[in-house]
């Protein structure tokens, strides 16, 4: 999700936030603040948190398929040792068993 859609998100919450107090409470904070619903400060955050929600459209229209694949990818584990490629040991027990006889064969 890009930087533009992160901070229009962020508008809409302060938007929702903002008219659950209004119905809740009857308090709007953005007047509060601002100095009043009509003061020039508080139409630009309307104006904003309003612009923020067309922007913020897509996400809503996005599916999330989407977006869970792209956040890890699938990647085979290695099983290969780090210092490098494994010795192959399957006939090391022949070789000790076959030592071990010529050894006893000498005594």
């Amino acid at each position: 999700m890009g930087t533009l859609y992160r901070f229009a998100l962020v508008l809409v919450i302060i938007g929702a936030i903002n008219w659950g107090l209004v119905g809740f409470f009857k308090f709007d904070l953005v007047a509060a603040i601002f100095g009043g619903q009509t003061s020039g400060f508080s139409r630009i955050i309307y104006a904003l948190v309003g612009l923020a929600g067309l922007a913020t459209i897509p996400i809503l229209m996005k599916p999330l398929d989407e977006e869970e694949s792209t956040s890890y990818t699938k990647v085979k584990p290695n099983y290969s040792m780090e210092a490098g490629k494994e010795k192959d040991f399957s006939n090391a027990k022949k070789k000790n068993n076959n030592n071990n006889n010529n050894n006893n064969n000498r005594k």
